[in-house]
């Protein structure tokens, strides 16, 4: 693991893209709560000792929650008897390891009760994802608030596997995100495992002229067509996202440069001369795409300024 260089990380983080914003902070809990982070990073290793899906699971629930009014932990909320959630969105029902926040939460309630918030918890086991899996670390700006709002229509959203450049860049660009803030984050496809679904229109009938996308590599969609045949009924068949998936890296790149990126979204990036440009520098270095990575995490991560109205006392229910 590697600390990234300071001057990448503001002490004070404000991205207000709502009406409601609070300064972000990294030494917020220095003094209320100065044992939170250890805390919450305890809980990530613990269980990642027992399940390598976790470090995936988690960086892509902190993406899903701050994509949809920021980041406020509204992914974490439970449906009740008169609202679905955006847990059961269709973009949602396969996030997993809610169980670790929930773990997390416990053990800072114990150190500093009604102190930390749920989303700051969410931002830190991110992090702490990636950094236990062999990629970056960083200071993360803390002083986010819970929000009391979660809808599964919400989820609509969110950037679909299927989306093509331009439909990246909207998604992006309107949320206050850079074109490399698009590749970099991308890049945290080096972590996890995809189903079928999410890609099986690239490898059967693409369209009226091509079974399969041209442009991926054709051993590559023959290996895919084999794990996910025509008719596939096997909800659990799928492949991992790249050659490495439970180590942070930037083999991803690498892959979709050459064709064999698994996602239409993920090859969408070297349909643009800007995007295209980008993955071949993070391909060639591991380094500068780490330093992209922990920038766009940050600016990411402060979608909404914190802009929640409360901390939770359960990550799963608003008080």
């Amino acid at each position: 693991m590697e600390m990234i260089a300071s001057a990448l990380i503001c002490s004070v983080l404000v991205l207000c893209l709502s009406h409601l914003c609070h300064p972000l902070s990294v030494d917020y809990y220095e003094k209320k709560c100065p044992k939170a982070e250890a805390a919450v990073t305890d809980s990530v290793k613990q269980a990642m000792a027992s399940d390598n899906t976790v470090p995936a699971a988690l960086l892509r629930m902190h993406f899903h929650d701050c994509f949809i009014r920021g980041c406020d932990a509204s992914v974490l909320l439970n449906s009740t008897k008169n609202n679905a959630a955006e847990k059961v969105g269709p973009p949602n029902v396969s996030l997993h390891a809610f169980y670790v926040i929930d773990s997390a939460k416990k053990a800072v309630e114990e150190l500093c009760p009604g102190v930390v918030s749920c989303a700051d918890i969410l931002a830190l086991a991110a992090r702490d994802a990636v950094a236990l899996s062999g990629g970056p670390t960083w200071d993360v700006p803390k002083g986010r608030k819970d929000g009391r709002v979660s809808k599964a229509t919400d989820t609509r959203q969110l950037p679909f596997p299927t989306f093509n450049f331009a439909q990246l860049h909207q998604s992006f660009s309107q949320r206050g995100l850079t074109v490399e803030d698009l590749v970099a984050l991308s890049g945290g496809h080096t972590l996890g495992f995809a189903h079928c679904s999410s890609f099986e229109k690239r490898i059967h009938n693409f369209n009226s002229t091509h079974d399969v996308d041209p442009s991926m590599h054709p051993s590559f969609a023959a290996n895919l067509q084999r794990v996910c045949p025509v008719n596939n009924k096997a909800k659990t068949a799928g492949t991992t996202m790249d050659t490495t998936p439970v180590k942070f890296d930037n083999a991803y790149y690498k892959l979709l440069g050459k064709g064999k990126g698994l996602f239409l979204s993920d090859a969408a990036l070297m349909t643009d001369s800007k995007a295209k440009a980008l993955v071949l520098k993070f391909a060639g270095s591991d380094e500068e795409f780490r330093e992209a990575f922990v920038k766009s995490m940050i600016r990411m991560s402060g979608l909404g300024g914190g802009g929640g109205v409360e901390v939770r006392l359960d990550c799963k229910v608003v008080r």
